[in-house]
């Protein structure tokens, strides 16, 4: 059985159309089938509201006027309903930003829903005699405050090797960035004020990332607000990054001991063995189903304790020769 119906329907019935593949299928009988099928209209209605509301032609001449007074030059992307709006800004530090509008039928009455890449949340005010040039300039006050931030994010993206995440968005916070072999630090900025000490978190073995806890600790009261974060950092921590220009990342971004792979499921290996003379690193996801699969490990919750996967290949192979 298959079902046919109007374009219109087909339109709306698009994204469902496995589902109703599958009650097609498994329904006993006719009527069951239709009221799944009410239900699933019910939903996909619910969904696609702007497909059923009737946008009066005010509408349109309202927008393509904010349009040019916005300037063409600032859109990027129009769709074919024009409910859609794509448009570009730059800050002051020559940055590239884009913000999606998406027009309902009674705008202007009622604000755009505005998407953007941002790391807070953007909050826009609005009055029914507003236009799109009102939520633009909101949009260029947004980024300036963001400023500081995003030059900081950039300065640690641009001079160190950062792991994860690989192709950071303007809104990620966090950042983790290589120390060393198998050894790095986690850290999570606070937009809104990017030159206080971040959280940190380090990943390694104990004996490498210990000493780098102390001189953290010690070594906080350093942590000056006049200058880069990043510099910050290198002063108390007392040590200089990885950089770009010198050292390339297969030097010190080690491959998993379990899967040989370095990047898993978007992750890179994040556990490292604490015997100095292996320092073997894993994924974490590799490591707990390798040690789940041993008879010689014991579990205390979700935390499993055994042996090192590559240390014991090596122990055995010593004790043949």
């Amino acid at each position: 059985s298959r079902i046919e119906c109007s374009w219109h329907l087909k339109k709306i019935l698009h994204g469902y159309r496995h589902i109703l593949k599958q009650r097609l299928h498994s329904c006993p009988d006719l009527v069951s089938f239709m009221v799944e099928l009410k239900t699933v209209l019910e939903i996909a209605l619910k969904n696609t509201q702007d497909l059923h509301i009737p946008r009066p032609p005010e509408y349109y001449s309202c927008l393509v006027r904010d349009l040019e007074i916005l300037g063409w030059n600032k859109v990027v992307h129009v769709d074919t309903g024009l409910a859609t709006i794509k448009l570009k800004a730059e800050d002051s530090c020559g940055r590239q930003h884009l913000i999606t509008l998406k027009l309902n039928a009674k705008y202007p009455t009622e604000p755009p829903d505005c998407l953007v890449d941002f790391p807070v949340q953007f909050a826009v005010s609005w009055m029914p005699q507003n236009s799109l040039v009102d939520i633009y300039n909101q949009f260029l006050a947004a980024l300036e405050s963001l400023k500081e931030f995003w030059d900081a994010m950039d300065e640690i993206d641009g001079k160190t090797w950062v792991l994860e995440p690989e192709n950071p968005a303007r809104a990620a916070t966090r950042r983790r960035i290589a120390v060393g072999t198998n050894v790095s630090v986690n850290i999570e900025v606070d937009p809104r004020h990017p030159n206080m000490l971040p959280e940190c978190y380090f990943l390694g073995a104990d004996h490498a990332v210990n000493p780098l806890r102390m001189k953290l600790n010690n070594n906080m009261h350093l942590w000056d607000p006049e200058i880069s974060l990043l510099q910050n950092l290198k002063d108390l921590l007392e040590i200089d990054f990885p950089s770009r220009a010198v050292i390339e990342k297969s030097d010190f971004a080690k491959d998993c001991g379990i899967c040989y792979a370095y990047r898993l499921n978007g992750t890179t290996p994040d556990q490292v063995c604490d015997d100095p003379r292996c320092g073997q690193p894993f994924h974490q996801t590799c490591l707990y189903e390798w040690l789940q699969g041993l008879p010689s490990s014991r579990q205390s919750f979700n935390v499993i304790f055994g042996e090192c996967p590559y240390c014991n290949k090596v122990r055995k192979s010593n004790e043949n020769e």
